[in-house]
């Protein structure tokens, strides 16, 4: 992770950004545009993802940078189980019911393998690198 200096270099930010994106189309548009309380919902858990990637990143720590992963993992699966719910409400097509899933099984396998990297990694993160130097 040596080369990654922002989190927008970060692959599974760019792809969460993405699905977040999708969303929000998704949700401004047709039937699904008044059902304000999934909207408020889902619009949130995706996004969710992709700011609890940020904000990890943004702690300078391996240990809290895996603690916000998880968070965006779980707001993954939540976002996943809304998708579930407009599926079943009719307000998206099985195939971008299926589009947005697999985007998210991606988020996940990428959330989950960075994890691992980290964990391995014998680096502890940019705010301890700053303290050794004083």
């Amino acid at each position: 992770m040596s080369t990654i200096q922002n989190f927008e270099d970060l692959k599974v930010w760019q792809k969460s950004r993405v699905l977040c994106s999708e969303i929000f189309s998704m949700i401004t548009s047709g039937s699904f545009a008044k059902d304000f309380a999934l909207i408020d919902q889902i619009n949130r858990s995706s996004g969710s993802v992709m700011d609890n990637i940020a904000e990890g990143f943004g702690r300078m720590g391996n240990r809290e940078f895996v603690n916000f992963l998880t968070y965006a993992y779980g707001s993954a699966l939540e976002c996943k189980s809304q998708l579930y719910r407009a599926s079943d409400r009719k307000y998206i097509n099985p195939e971008k019911f299926k589009e947005l899933i697999d985007i998210l099984e991606e988020i996940k396998k990428m959330i989950n393998a960075l994890i691992s990297y980290l964990g391995k990694s014998d680096l502890k993160g940019q705010k301890f690198k700053l303290r050794e130097n004083k």
